[in-house]
């Protein structure tokens, strides 16, 4: 391992995250609409963890820097999952030295902070505040620094890292395929600085003009932008309690449901299309040719679509809407809200019958595309896993037939095939082990006294946390928190949401001996 490399790339980052926070400063001032007198905790509160930031990461890059080595797939996957551990830990510091609250008499500690960073940064939008609207609670600026986590999680710090810096050379495309998720995401090309700036440059083009429609149909500019982030990054987090629902506007939530739809598609794609459009003199149709073409996002497009009939049925057959268009609103939002892992709510889930929950759970198992802000399995994983079902099933009764695994026309090579087999091994061991750990030492007083379903709260909270949605059923519904888990319970939904966001590997590797030895 290249210590001196690994802390060069660090101390970049620490210092990257730290310029980062200068944006969540103005909303301090009784200027921009926000906040009703100067929020002094807050912007102070701010500027110690800009500083904490500058110094940390300045020192770790003074420490390495005249080590200009090649970035090889260990240090790359080293750089990866230690850059999201210390960026969760630098972006925790405005909610503590703000002084912010979980509640009325109850400040935040190190855990819950670093809880609620880490969900920023991973884009999970699990929370453990219970008051987002008070400013004595939650200063408007330190409110904003947790939306604007999403932003930064939501295409990559590392993408980012990549395409701000233009000495990384091949070492770029070794970090960004440890970070852009996905088995065959086309986001990582030849010219990898070119690739972060273009996808970086579309993903905020997208923010900024999800922002402004956003304010255009009444929303404060302060909503606008904190709504626009958590959309674009798949994030969920909100600035009022009641989530998305406190606007009770069918307009923006419509709003909201397509750029999501857009935010859990290969952004790739969009490459793509635009490079299309302009050698053929801007047509629509050579546009949409790579969207239409693609069997990922036909897929993705298909079971959202099954899943909002499904839904829009199940509300009205068990008479929880009245109206079809009713029905139809609720469903079609909190479907694209949980297959995309953004986890905004319009309305309270849990109340819905049972095969409905059950429908949600399993989106939140598949997710969105890869090369998206989306977190989950992956859409083209389910694809690939039940293509390898099924030959294996043809296998059984015709052993000496010999047939390639294919996405359209392409061949899919054995090893991808391996790595699809392995990951869903993976995320069902990691499912069945977490959930078993997280019932056995949250106290079972609790659960008796005030919530009598204590194993679907903690498996829900594996579920949620892994694949970066946020909310879950029960306890966990869209209008409930993580507050009161135990302090080990929330380290354990906090690493599994690194994990969900990193796709395992990157964090795993960090806690084998081996991988620190320099052999």
């Amino acid at each position: 391992m290249n210590w001196l490399l690994l802390c060069r790339l660090l101390g970049l980052v620490g210092m990257l995250v730290g310029a980062s926070m200068v944006f969540s400063l103005p909303w301090a001032f009784p200027f921009f609409g926000e906040a009703v007198e100067f929020e002094s905790a807050g912007f102070w509160g701010i500027c110690g963890a800009i500083a904490c930031s500058l110094v940390s990461g300045s020192l770790l890059y003074l420490a390495g820097r005249k080590e200009h080595g090649t970035i090889l797939r260990k240090e790359a996957l080293a750089v990866v999952g230690l850059s999201w551990i210390y960026s969760g830990v630098l972006g925790c510091l405005p909610f503590l030295f703000s002084g912010s609250m979980v509640s009325p008499d109850v400040p935040m500690t190190v855990p819950d902070a670093l809880f609620e960073s880490i969900s920023g940064f991973t884009t999970t939008g699990a929370s453990v505040l219970r008051e987002l609207e008070d400013p004595k609670l939650i200063p408007r600026c330190v409110l904003f620094w947790r939306s604007f986590t999403h932003c930064l999680g939501g295409m990559g710090i590392i993408v980012l890292f990549v395409a701000i810096l233009s000495h990384l050379g091949a070492g770029g495309k070794a970090l960004m395929r440890r970070e852009v998720p996905g088995p065959t995401s086309e986001a990582v090309r030849p010219r990898v600085r070119e690739s972060a700036i273009v996808m970086w440059t579309i993903y905020v083009a997208f923010t900024l003009v999800l922002a402004l429609i956003l304010w255009l149909e009444g929303m404060s500019v302060f909503d606008a932008f904190c709504h626009s982030f958590g959309s674009m990054a798949t994030g969920g987090f909100s600035t009022h309690n009641a989530s998305v629902g406190y606007f009770n506007s069918s307009l923006i939530e419509f709003t909201i449901a397509v750029f999501m739809v857009a935010a859990g598609t290969n952004f790739s794609l969009y490459f793509l299309s635009l490079k299309n459009m302009r050698s053929h003199d801007f047509s629509w149709k050579s546009m949409i040719a790579p969207l239409r073409n693609d069997i990922e996002f036909r897929t993705y497009l298909l079971i959202l679509s099954g899943a909002i009939i499904f839904l829009t049925y199940n509300l009205i057959n068990n008479h929880i809407y009245d109206t079809l268009p009713d029905a139809l609103r609720y469903a079609g939002f909190q479907a694209v809200s949980i297959m995309t892992t953004t986890g905004y709510g319009t309305g309270d889930f849990d109340t819905w019958n049972e095969s409905s929950k059950m429908l949600l759970l399993l989106l939140m198992f598949v997710g969105g595309c890869a090369g998206s802000t989306a977190g989950g399995i992956k859409v083209i994983r389910v694809v690939l896993f039940a293509k390898i079902i099924w030959l294996e099933i043809e296998k059984s009764f015709r052993p000496n037939v010999v047939r390639p695994l294919r996405i359209g026309t392409t061949n899919i090579e054995q090893g991808i095939r391996n790595d699809v087999t392995v990951y869903f091994s993976l995320v069902l061991v990691i499912f069945i082990f977490s959930s078993l750990l997280l019932t056995a030492i949250e106290p079972n007083t609790e659960w008796q006294t005030n919530k009598p379903e204590k194993l679907i709260d903690c498996t829900s909270a594996v579920v949620a946390t892994l694949n970066n949605i946020g909310p879950g059923v029960g306890e966990l519904g869209p209008t409930e928190n993580y507050a009161d888990f135990t302090l080990t319970g929330k380290v354990i939904l906090t690493i599994l949401m690194l994990l969900g966001r990193l796709e395992l590997f990157a964090i795993l590797v960090l806690f084998v001996p081996s991988f620190w030895k320099n052999y």
